[in-house]
Order: structure tokens, then C-alpha cells, then sequence
């Protein structure tokens, strides 16, 4: 483990491989959100519909919650170097075909397709927390999620106007097309820049693949139920596209998905219990053990934070333009301070973390994020719109800084699983998202504040079982020799 200081202007060891992995997420994160600022020029360059647009928003985030879960295993195995790498090479292949695509088909596929890219997030959190120590870790995670996550916003500022510069109806491909050359140069940088772990550690991975191991049969149950809600959203979305929604599929084809997912799952639960047989044998010993409910508390934590932040970015522009009566141009800037937070409140929320400790943080801030859901929840035409965005924005810290320490806990529950680990508590933040978002469609935006307000509540009732991660994390490298690493 590396000895450097906390030095955050630092390009060198640690500092260097922090900012090389915040950079690629940011890349990631402009890739795939790269559509939704131009979508209105390419509606009008390719004659899409507003079912059609719809579907598209809705085809980018279909791929992402079984990705991250794929892209976590995939990084425990074969370290995050290589698959960040391969990541960023492979998914700008889709956004290439995206910019230059002609019909709603096309772009369809495209957009399903990059929807894999939002999994980028994962590897990063494996990587960084090869080469931090603990007391550092929750900083270092918060710097790299907070700023990596920037590049949804940076995407919407700089997009339309590289777009406009190059003019015409096409401006929007080569708009597109940059994304996809700097996602596809950059994976080189990455490659030749980092390494999975400082000189002369270890690099733990997994005993076996194909499923998250846990350690005792009541965790088998858990991680079984905690399965459930993520093939749940994945048919939400089926249905979504369904002829009872924006009717891309037909009737036959939905069905077809509904099987497919059923069937999938229940390979997904035969392959976690051949991953996991052994402990219906015998028992785990204790030193090697870890509780899975740390992980499921997490992951309904995500589900809070990272799922409400995507669907209020959504929706918050239309928000305020009806509120306050403003242009969609204006109301898209003053709606833009919510996700501008993440630049500060992540990387605050990591280092409270690292000072404060993991469960006392989440605590405070679920609280507050619940509180702050509840006060806008009470904005309306009645109210400053500059004390509306002060509300939205404190509302904002809360949220983002939850999201910065629950990832400030997600690497101190066992080393070699923690791409996977990572993986399912990213994936709960999507599942999250795409839940919000169909309450939204279904009830007053008042309402629809009150839900994550509730569910904030939740997240905080289940915090009280939570453990304060302690102690170490025991080991075995390949030579059978036990390892002991500090999580305090």
C-alpha cells in the first residue's frame, strides 16, 4: 500500500491512478448521457416521435443494471487496468454507430446497446480501493465518484455547443462522434498509466465465478431476495416498451422477455448456489466470514440516493418551468445546480466518512436528504425561485454526500469481492432510478417528492442494522497465506 500523502494536486502514484480512473468514469458518464442534451436536434434530423424519444431514455439505462452486475465480476477477475480499458474501447463502437444512425431502429440499438457503459462507475471503486488506505478511502472514493459524475452535467453544457459549431442538421453526429473518439483514446491512456495495485501488493480475487460469494445460508436467502427487485425493474421496462406503453415491442415479444427473464433468473439463483455450496457442507470459518447484510443495507441506501438523484435530474427542468414559468433553456440552468453539487457534496460525504465513521455518517445524511425531499416537496409558485434552488440544492448535498459514504463503506466488506459488491449496490441505484421515475409518471410531482421523502425513511430504519466496518478483512492469497487488511 502506498505511504504518499493526501496530496489531491498530486499526478503521481496513488494521486495518479485516482485521477486517471475519475477521468475515465467522467468519459463514461458523458458517453452515456451524451444524447439526452441534443435530443431535440436529432428528433428533428431523424423525425422521431415523443413515444420514440421516450423509448430511447428509456433503452439508455435497460442495459445498465445487469451490467453492472456483469462488469463487477468481470473487474474481481480480471482486475480493473484491463476492463476499464476494454470498456471504454468496446462501448465506442456503439456510439459511433449512434452518430451516424438514420432511422429510430438504429438509434434504438445503439442507445440499448450503450446503455453497458454506465457500468464504468464500478471498476473505478475496485481500483481506488487497491491503492488508499482506509482513513482515506472514504475521500478518495467521493473524489472519484463526485467528479467522475460530473460528466453528466458537463454533457449538457458543452455537447450543444460543439454541435452548433459544426452547424447543419448533422452537428449533433459529430458532436456524438467526439464522445466516442476521446472514449476510445482514452482507453489507451488508461491502459498504459495504471496498475491494479501498488508495487508489491497483492491483487485478491475471487475463489469462483459466476456469483457473489456469501457465508452463511440465512446470507444465501438474503442475496436471493436481494436479486428479486433488479429482474423486477428489468420487467418494468419490458413493459414500459410494451403496447401498453410506448409500444416498440409487440405483444409476443414482451412475453418473450418476461420468460426470458424468469428463466434467467432462476439459472442466476442454480449459479450463486453452485458458487456458494460449500456452505450447506460446512461452515465458513469465522476469520474469512463477512455479512451480506452490509451489503443489502447499501445497496437500499443507493436505491435512495443515486436512484432519486437520476430521476430528479430528469424531471427537475420541466419542474421548474412549470413552477416558475421559465424557458426550458433557463429552467435547464437553474435545474443544473442540483447535479453542479456533486463537484463538492461526494467527495464531502466520503470525508465525513473517513472522520466521522461509515454507519454515524449515512445516518445523519439520510436524514437530511429525507428532510430535504420533504422542503421541496413544498416549493410552488408562491416561493423566490432563488429560495427554491437554495432548498434544491441543500436537498442536493444530502444526497450526493449519502452517495459518497455509502461508497466510502462498499470497499470494507471483503476485498476480493468488492467489483461485485460494488456491481449490485450500483446496479440498486438504477433500480432506484427507474422506480422513482414510473411513480413520477403515475402521481403530482408533490407526491412523487413525498415518495423519496418516505423511502428516505426507510433507508434510515435500515441503518440501525448496519455494523460500523472495524478491525480487518482476512484474506488468502494464491500461495494459501492469510492476509489481514485494515478497514479501520
Amino acid at each position: 500500500m502506498s505511504t504518499e500523502k493526501f496530496n489531491i494536486f498530486a499526478f503521481h502514484g496513488k494521486m495518479k491512478v485516482m485521477h486517471l480512473s475519475w477521468m475515465a468514469f467522467f468519459i463514461t458518464f458523458v458517453v452515456w448521457f451524451n444524447a439526452a442534451p441534443l435530443m431535440t436536434v436529432i428528433a428533428d434530423s431523424i423525425g422521431l416521435t415523443t413515444a420514440q424519444i421516450k423509448t430511447l431514455l428509456i433503452l439508455n439505462v435497460a442495459l445498465t443494471i445487469p451490467a453492472r452486475i456483469i462488469i463487477g465480476m468481470v473487474t474481481d477477475k480480471y482486475g480493473p487496468r484491463l476492463t476499464y480499458s476494454a470498456l471504454l474501447a468496446i462501448c465506442s463502437i456503439p456510439c459511433f454507430m449512434f452518430a451516424v444512425a438514420d432511422s429510430f431502429e438504429q438509434l434504438a440499438i445503439a442507445r440499448f446497446l450503450l446503455g453497458f457503459i454506465g457500468a464504468g462507475f464500478v471498476i473505478g471503486i475496485r481500483i481506488v480501493s487497491e491503492w488508499f488506505p482506509a482513513k482515506e478511502l472514504g475521500t478518495a472514493e467521493g473524489i472519484y465518484g463526485g467528479w467522475g459524475n460530473f460528466g453528466s452535467a458537463a454533457a449538457a453544457f458543452t455537447l450543444p455547443a460543439v454541435a452548433l459549431a459544426f452547424g447543419g442538421e448533422n452537428g449533433w453526429r459529430y458532436a456524438i462522434g467526439i464522445t466516442g473518439a476521446m472514449s476510445l483514446l482514452f482507453s489507451f491512456v488508461y491502459y498504459f498509466n495504471v496498475t491494479d495495485t501498488p508495487k508489491g501488493s497483492t491483487y485478491f480475487k475471487p475463489k469462483k465465478a459466476g456469483g457473489l460469494e456469501v457465508t452463511s445460508k440465512k446470507d444465501f436467502a438474503l442475496l436471493i431476495v436481494m436479486k428479486v427487485p433488479m429482474y423486477a425493474t428489468l420487467a418494468l421496462l419490458a413493459w414500459k416498451l410494451s403496447p401498453t406503453g410506448v409500444a416498440m415491442l409487440t405483444e409476443t415479444m414482451t412475453l418473450a422477455i418476461y420468460v426470458g427473464l424468469l428463466l434467467v433468473f432462476l439459472f442466476d439463483v442454480f449459479q450463486t448456489y453452485q458458487v456458494n455450496k460449500q456452505i450447506f457442507v460446512a461452515e465458513v470459518p469465522e476469520f474469512e466470514r463477512y455479512e451480506f447484510k452490509q451489503v443489502a443495507v447499501l445497496n437500499i441506501m443507493y436505491f435512495t440516493t443515486f436512484g432519486s438523484e437520476l430521476a430528479v435530474v430528469s424531471m427537475l427542468p420541466l419542474f421548474f418551468a412549470e413552477t416558475f414559468a421559465l424557458g426550458m433553456a433557463q429552467a435547464g440552468m437553474v435545474a443544473s445546480s442540483y447535479a453542479f453539487m456533486n463537484l463538492m457534496s461526494r467527495p464531502g460525504g466520503g470525508w465525513l466518512s473517513d472522520k466521522c465513521g461509515r454507519k454515524t455518517t449515512l445516518l445523519i445524511l439520510t436524514a437530511g436528504l429525507a428532510v430535504g425531499y420533504f422542503m421541496v416537496a413544498q416549493i410552488d409558485s408562491s416561493w423566490g425561485l432563488s429560495l427554491a434552488i437554495v432548498v434544491v440544492m441543500a436537498c442536493s448535498f444530502f444526497v450526493q454526500s449519502g452517495e459518497g459514504a455509502v461508497f466510502a463503506a462498499v470497499p470494507l466488506i471483503k476485498r476480493r469481492l468488492t467489483g461485485q459488491i460494488a456491481g449490485m449496490t450500483g446496479a440498486y441505484g438504477n433500480v432506484g432510478a427507474v422506480f422513482y421515475l414510473t411513480v413520477y409518471s403515475m402521481v403530482s410531482t408533490q407526491t412523487f417528492f413525498y415518495v423519496i421523502a418516505t423511502s428516505a425513511v426507510f433507508g434510515f430504519m435500515t441503518l440501525f442494522f448496519m455494523s460500523e466496518p472495524k478491525g480487518h478483512i482476512a484474506e488468502i492469497n494464491e500461495e494459501g497465506k492469510v492476509t489481514l487488511i485494515s478497514v479501520s
